[in-house]
């Protein structure tokens, strides 16, 4: 057999191989679930936004007015320091040292407790996103449903029917 024999019967069993495969591909039903768009979009997400707004909504304002009372002793001790007995001054500065180490130390705290809830929340939603997930796979006959990709065309998105499923899915159902 010379070497172009044998490079045409390579070329045709490599079309032959790839020819299988494009068989084979298109009995693959393949789906992409936009993560993002769920996570804004679908209502168990909103949900658990709005919980956590009501949770850290106090405290937050409590650390904002907090933040504007210290600006505003700053402020005055700036205005009134040269006026003060040097005692008064030193004093009023130790104070102003003191709350703002304080304000610092709850603004971390609830910046932790913040990240730690909505880590929860996002869980939560999560598992349940994948429960759905999971269900339209199987009832619809999925053979792949993916979450991360570079492109997927319109063609196999379904963020939009897992959305529909998880807003017409009762709140309990965490």
């Amino acid at each position: 057999m010379t070497r172009k024999s044998r490079t045409a019967l390579v070329a045709v069993a490599a079309a032959a191989v790839l020819a299988a495969f494009a068989a084979q591909a298109q009995e693959l039903k393949i789906g992409y679930v936009n993560s993002e768009r769920l996570l804004r979009e679908a209502a168990p997400a909103k949900a658990a936004q709005a919980r956590l707004e009501g949770e850290f909504g106090k405290r937050e304002k409590e650390l904002v007015d907090q933040g504007a009372r210290l600006k505003a002793a700053a402020e005055k001790l700036e205005k009134e320091g040269p006026t003060l007995a040097e005692s008064e001054r030193v004093r009023r500065q130790r104070e102003l040292v003191e709350q703002d180490r304080d304000l610092q130390r709850r603004r971390r705290e609830f910046q932790e407790d913040l990240a730690q809830r909505k880590n929860e929340e996002l869980q939560a939603v999560l598992e349940r996103a994948n429960r759905v997930i999971r269900q339209v796979a199987e009832q619809d006959k999925y053979d792949v449903i993916l979450q991360e990709a570079v492109f997927a065309s319109a063609r196999v998105d379904i963020t939009e029917k897992i959305i529909k499923v998880l807003n017409a899915a009762p709140a309990n159902s965490r």
